[in-house]
């Protein structure tokens, strides 16, 4: 018979190959799909992956996208390697936009008024965090499933915000706030360009998350209580402590790219403020190994296969929904390979036949 049994070395470069081969297998099964739809799958792939990148403006606007991923996947990756299972990075960013964008509707006249409504969404996304570590705590309950839940709670605070409190009452009716002035939105970094402030945020937070996990006590600490809590509690370090810090960390993260993405791109509170970028974040922090370095490569290509989506849209003719497709594909077959590298199939004797 036959069975998976664990290896007892795994090489680090395979570590590394292991997304690579996902994402090239995510790429086969996109032509695939391309040719089942009667598109030619080359000029399909070129769409997707090479004409997004065609001009500079392009280029920032790939920028823009993967600014809100890499904050919320920062933030993640720090939850994962303290087995804290946080699946909450897009309701932050939900509660992080509305909540900004509250602060900055309100201050309109103050000079203010951006920084106001960055700190508010900061502070929103560490509220919606802890109010999941909070019941992991005191009820030990599941993480995974209070976060998912305070997913959509969040959503639907975004609707009601929309339709109710933060309605622009000029609006034609629409489901949308006031647009914001220029001085509440976020500086511009590159002229002709969308490329702005908060795409340094995304960058100033990988650069701390690497030299919190690499250089500090507390880095320490987080590695050593994701590979052994028993370890970690022999050791004296204050878990509760640590988990509550993780994951107010995280939620500040996620509830800036919220607060971001109003003040910056969108100039506005609007339902469609997140096309999934939380979910997405998730990708990016496996696909980059939970390394911040890695992670930034992994949310560009994320981006890309967000921008290459409406390209195919509109060039193909294809459903936005390929976007997620592709998303999904590249999570479960990173899954298969991370299995397959952690795990080789070998052949046993049966009790039968060692009994024979």
């Amino acid at each position: 018979m036959w069975q998976f049994q664990p290896r007892t070395f795994i090489p680090w470069y395979l570590q590394l190959v292991s997304p690579l081969i996902a994402v090239c297998l995510t790429i086969l099964l996109g032509m695939g799909l391309f040719s089942f739809l009667g598109k030619d799958p080359f000029h399909a792939m070129h769409v997707f992956f090479i004409s997004p990148l065609s001009d500079g403006y392009n280029i920032g606007e790939l920028l823009v996208k993967t600014a809100p991923m890499l904050l919320c996947a920062i933030g993640l990756a720090l939850c994962y390697q303290a087995n804290l299972w946080n699946i909450g990075a897009e309701g932050q960013l939900l509660l992080g936009a509305v909540v900004g964008s509250a602060v900055s509707l309100q201050f309109a006249d103050s000079s203010m008024s951006v920084w106001l409504a960055m700190i508010a969404g900061i502070l929103a996304g560490m509220a919606w965090s802890g109010i999941a570590i909070a019941l992991r705590q005191w009820f030990n309950s599941n993480i995974i499933l209070t976060t998912i839940m305070l997913n959509y709670i969040a959503l639907y605070t975004l609707q009601w915000a929309v339709h109710g409190p933060l309605k622009d009452p000029e609006g034609m009716g629409f489901p949308e706030s006031a647009l914001f002035a220029d001085t509440q939105l976020l500086p511009i970094l590159i002229e002709n360009t969308r490329v702005h402030l908060g795409v340094l945020f995304a960058l100033l937070a990988a650069i701390l998350s690497w030299v919190l996990l690499r250089f500090s006590w507390l880095g320490f600490q987080i590695r050593v209580l994701g590979h052994d809590e028993s370890s970690a509690h022999y050791a004296g370090f204050s878990i509760r402590r640590l988990r509550w810090g993780i994951m107010l960390f995280s939620g500040a993260l996620a509830g800036l790219a919220g607060a971001s993405e109003v003040s910056g791109p969108i100039g506005q509170l609007i339902p469609a403020v997140s096309p999934g970028y939380g979910y997405a974040a998730i990708i990016v922090a496996w696909l980059g190994r939970l390394h911040p370095l890695g992670m930034c490569v992994s949310g560009l290509f994320l981006g890309l296969i967000y921008m290459g989506g409406d390209m195919a849209q509109i060039e193909l003719g294809v459903p936005t929904a390929i976007t997620g497709l592709f998303q999904g594909s590249l999570l479960f077959l990173l899954l298969a390979s991370d299995f397959l590298l952690r795990y080789r199939l070998v052949k046993v004797k049966s009790k039968e036949t060692q009994n024979g």
